[in-house]
This record gives C-alpha cells, sequence and structure tokens, in this order.
C-alpha cells in the first residue's frame, strides 16, 4: 500500500490542478506551484512540463520533502523516482485526464521526454 488514502487518491486524482512546495533547508516551505497531476494505480505522480531545469523540480528534487494540496487535502509528502515499469500507465493518465487541453500541452508531459522528470509523491506522517 502507498500510504495513501482511498479517498486522498480519488481527490488529488481527479484534481485538474495540483499545488506543490518544496521544502527550504530551514524546514519551511517555499511558495506553492500549481502543476498537473495523476493518479496511476496507488500512487500519485508529477511530471514537469519543461524539463529537468524547471525551477520548481529542481527544487523538489534537491529537497526531497514538501507538500501538496488539492481539492481541500493538503499532505506532507516525500518526492521519489518513479519507478521504471509505469511510464506508460502515466502517460495513459496523463493522456485520460488532459487531452481536452490539447496535444501539444498534454505533449509536453507524456512520452520518453518525460521519464526523468516525473515524481512520485509518496505521503509522510
Amino acid at each position: 500500500m502507498s500510504g495513501w488514502k482511498e479517498s486522498e487518491l480519488n481527490r488529488i486524482g481527479g484534481a485538474t490542478e495540483l499545488e506543490i512546495t518544496s521544502r527550504r533547508g530551514d524546514g519551511s516551505l517555499r511558495p506553492y506551484v500549481t502543476i498537473w497531476g495523476v493518479r496511476s494505480g496507488d500512487d500519485i505522480y508529477i511530471r514537469s512540463a519543461y524539463g529537468s531545469e524547471n525551477p520548481w523540480f529542481r527544487r523538489a528534487t534537491a529537497a526531497g520533502t514538501g507538500r501538496v494540496r488539492a481539492a481541500g487535502i493538503e499532505r506532507d509528502v516525500a518526492f521519489s523516482s518513479a519507478p521504471p515499469d509505469v511510464h506508460t500507465t502515466i502517460d495513459a493518465a496523463y493522456q485520460a485526464k488532459y487531452d481536452q487541453y490539447g496535444p501539444q500541452i498534454v505533449g509536453a508531459v507524456v512520452g520518453d521526454k518525460a521519464i526523468g522528470v516525473t515524481l512520485r509523491l509518496d505521503p509522510q506522517q
């Protein structure tokens, strides 16, 4: 089990936008950034649409921890790498959820280029 409650998975996974933040060295939270995210199985995944140099992505991977809020849920999370065997299902989840915004926009977060900029959100106690 991933540590998420089913209701959290449904609400966060169903939210069009997620807000994420990472922790500074002193433990305080940075300002929230609005991004897309998807549920795949019992996990929540986020991807950087603008590659590994996107500031929020660099900060999240450096910090390793932060917080997510969406659909009335707010949880501390750890940012971890996605297992290699889930990217096809993550792509499908992004396409199912966001295709309405057009292939150029969804194309920024699917495919081989998105593998290295995919993070799993692991809930913390």
